[in-house]
């Protein structure tokens, strides 16, 4: 069956016939200095393979060294989670064959890691989903293959592959849920909320920059069916590096409704690693699923295990930051927000910079308006992110403190925010290069006004009658005269006073 002609079940008639059992993998690029094992630098881009030395690229009698920042960004993350910390844990190898893995295994952590043991809730439509963690492991990164010719960027078809060892040995953390259960019609917004929860919450730490965009933080998700009430799990599935909260929500339900339609003629479910294809919003076969045995693990020679103290444990645990869910609600309260309002905040990832901008003066509302309007839509036109675009909530509050101050208006304020983009200076120096300050001058203001009035007779006769819904012309024509630098409401005053 090709991913053309796959057949799906409406997905009500899923949920009446099978129980949903979700489980996630989570991978967390850390933003160490340097690799899990090596003094290469971990950044992002580059040219190929010139960020690489003989241990990343495996080479006969190279010796690693474990990276102590990771291990301390490791155990941050798993006292987050609440999780237990291993008192004594050690690395293995994973062996398998890929061409982005130079030393055909994988240094990672298996029946011993470094966090275990933890939980976390996701709220989704006012009901409260436990997630449990079963582990958190440190690791290292793969390759990156670049597969050249065919029309999908797959090996299949591909005239040639080119590998790049620059992410090779990147520092992991694997964070690996129990099945999820009981979801029911919820299982993709879950799956959703469980993703975007832990990526607030990664970032929170400040051990990774969490952008699924650049792979700093990918999604593999498990998907099995049972039949309702069973009690049993099914043969699961994992659909891989999915990058984004969407593109997770929208592959549960794609793998749903593909697994309850197999079910549903007879067929078994093939233990399979799956490719998700965001154009089309489809799975397609990747390669048959192992198990851990298939692997071969066996501890790492070359490493000496890791000891955390309970002292050092407990050290870490005083550098957590609040809680995202807990901020959130705090901030959501201070502000005044909507629930509405809230979501749109952090939909957009400027919770942080709305935070900033209000302890620089502005009013929640002026913040919310500036970073969601304005500066999302310029990040958007400028294909970057909004937290990228250069503008900063010091200067944000500023633009608004000018318009408070009457001496721009919102429209003004918006050649503020290009003289801002253009490096122009702080707003009020480029309000007064580019003479942008809203007009005072009642004379000119009164002038203004008689023009319009003058050029427009049909419309003040209707004003003049009573119909005072007509003077928004006459403000209309007023503004264009003064190029957006008169006060409407004062205009507006003018208007009625010398027609009414």
């Amino acid at each position: 069956m090709t991913a053309a002609n796959e057949t799906l079940m409406p997905f009500d008639d899923v949920l009446a016939a099978y129980d949903p059992a979700l489980g996630l993998e989570v991978h967390v690029e850390l933003n160490t200095a340097t690799k899990m094992f090596c003094g290469c630098p971990a950044v992002f881009g580059g040219e190929p393979n010139t960020q690489v030395c003989p241990t990343c690229l495996g080479l006969p009698g190279a010796m690693p060294v474990v990276n102590g920042k990771a291990v301390e960004s490791a155990i941050r993350i798993g006292l987050a989670l609440n999780c237990d910390i291993a008192e004594w844990c050690r690395f293995a190898r994973k062996n398998y064959f890929y061409p982005d893995m130079p030393k055909n295994f994988q240094t990672s952590q298996y029946d011993e890691p470094i966090a275990f043991d933890g939980w976390m809730d996701v709220e989704v439509d006012g009901e409260t989903f436990r997630v449990e963690i079963e582990r958190a492991h440190m690791e290292e990164d793969t390759g990156k293959s670049t597969h050249v010719g065919g029309s999908t960027g797959r090996i299949h078809g591909a005239d040639y592959s080119l590998v790049d060892y620059n992410r090779a040995g990147i520092p992991l953390i694997e964070i690996v849920t129990r099945p999820i259960l009981g979801a029911g019609e919820k299982a993709p917004a879950v799956a959703r909320a469980y993703v975007s929860q832990l990526r607030d919450l990664i970032v929170a730490l400040g051990v990774s920059e969490a952008r699924m965009d650049q792979g700093n933080l990918r999604a593999d998700v498990n998907l099995s069916l049972s039949p309702k009430g069973s009690g049993t799990l099914g043969t699961r599935t994992e659909t891989k590096n999915v990058n984004s909260f969407r593109s997770v929500e929208r592959a549960v339900r794609f793998e749903m409704q593909r697994h309850a339609a197999i079910l549903d003629s007879g067929q078994a479910i093939f233990q399979e690693t799956r490719h998700w294809h965001e154009d089309t919003g489809i799975t397609t076969a990747g390669r048959p699923k192992s198990d851990a045995d298939d692997y071969r693990y066996f501890p790492e020679p070359d490493l000496v295990p890791v000891a955390p103290s309970r002292e050092w444990v407990e050290e870490l645990r005083g550098t957590l930051p609040e809680n995202p869910v807990l901020r959130r609600a705090r901030l959501q309260e201070s502000w005044g927000y909507t629930d509405l309002e809230m979501r749109d905040v952090v939909a957009a990832g400027v919770m942080g910079e709305i935070e900033r901008t209000v302890a620089a003066g502005a009013s929640p509302q002026a913040a919310r308006k500036w970073w969601l309007s304005e500066l999302s839509r310029r990040a958007n036109d400028a294909g970057v992110e909004i937290t990228d675009l250069g503008v900063t909530p010091e200067q944000v509050a500023a633009v608004q403190a000018l318009v408070d101050a009457g001496t721009v208006n919102d429209k003004l304020a918006r050649q503020v925010f290009d003289g801002l983009l253009a490096g122009e200076g702080t707003p009020a120096e480029i309000v007064e290069k580019r003479g942008l300050a809203v007009v005072s001058d009642e004379g000119a203001l009164s002038a203004a006004v008689d023009k319009a009035i003058a050029e427009n007779p049909d419309v003040a006769d209707k004003i003049r009658d009573g119909k005072v819904a007509a003077a928004g012309a006459l403000i209309g024509a007023v503004m264009k005269e003064m190029r957006g630098q008169a006060d409407a409401g004062r205009v507006r005053e003018l208007v009625l006073e010398k027609l009414t």
